[in-house]
């Protein structure tokens, strides 16, 4: 479905998706691959660092994964969100409250 919607709609939101979708399939360290190459165009949006991130972490990679969420941490003007990252963070860095 993905790989159809990306032929049609080129995009790097949808792009993205894909990656995450792939990622379900195939596994983290596919997925992120995927999402890596977006960088350039998804930098200044919280959910490519966010997807970043969860995709580190499932790696075991806590100390990348945790610049990403403080990334989408700081990229989000949204409330809920930025507290749902913010504990992802926590839970990253070990701390009790993650």
């Amino acid at each position: 479905m993905f790989d159809e919607l990306a032929r049609r709609q080129p995009t790097p939101i949808i792009a993205l998706n894909r990656a995450v979708a792939i990622a379900m399939a195939d596994g983290p360290a596919v997925g992120l691959a995927l999402v890596e190459v977006l960088a350039p165009a998804l930098d200044d949006l919280h959910l490519f660092h966010s997807t970043r991130a969860h995709l580190l972490e499932r790696l075991g990679r806590n100390d990348e994964a945790a610049r990403a969420y403080e990334r989408a941490v700081a990229l989000t003007a949204n409330e809920t969100e930025r507290a749902f990252l913010e504990h992802r963070l926590a839970g990253v860095r070990g701390s009790p409250d993650g």
